[in-house]
């Protein structure tokens, strides 16, 4: 039987290397805290502003996630019950293949006509 999921994932993260992980974000994070600034400077509490508006992103994303999409998804469940999400549109009628000379005219083209019957009748 397959793991799960989760467990495959934890696996797969568990064989990171970490240590190389953190070395790369932080080098990372000093060459883009070095170019910030060097093209703002620190003039005008330019960081206050960045540290303050990333602030503010991440608890919109943290509500966003943690606290909007679970209530939406308790909403659908409750309110409009639980095979709201469940019901699909109805399936594509399938066509049946033609018979007889309709099945001969749909089935020959007249471009057919016009191929090469083998590679060498294209090289020449």
């Amino acid at each position: 039987m397959p793991l799960p999921l989760r467990v495959r994932l934890q696996k797969h993260v568990a064989a990171w290397p970490w240590r190389r992980v953190g070395l790369l974000a932080g080098v990372s994070l000093l060459l883009a805290l070095m170019l910030v600034i060097y093209l703002f400077g620190v003039s005008d509490h330019f960081f206050g502003r960045l540290f303050s508006a990333f602030f503010v992103l991440c608890w919109l994303l943290a509500v966003t996630f943690l606290a909007v999409v679970p209530f939406v998804t308790w909403a659908t469940a409750h309110w409009f019950g639980r095979g709201w999400a469940e019901i699909s549109p109805p399936a594509p009628r399938v066509r049946r293949a033609p018979t007889g000379a309709a099945a001969a005219r749909a089935n020959s083209s007249p471009a057919a006509s016009r191929r090469p019957e083998n590679r060498k009748a294209l090289e020449n």
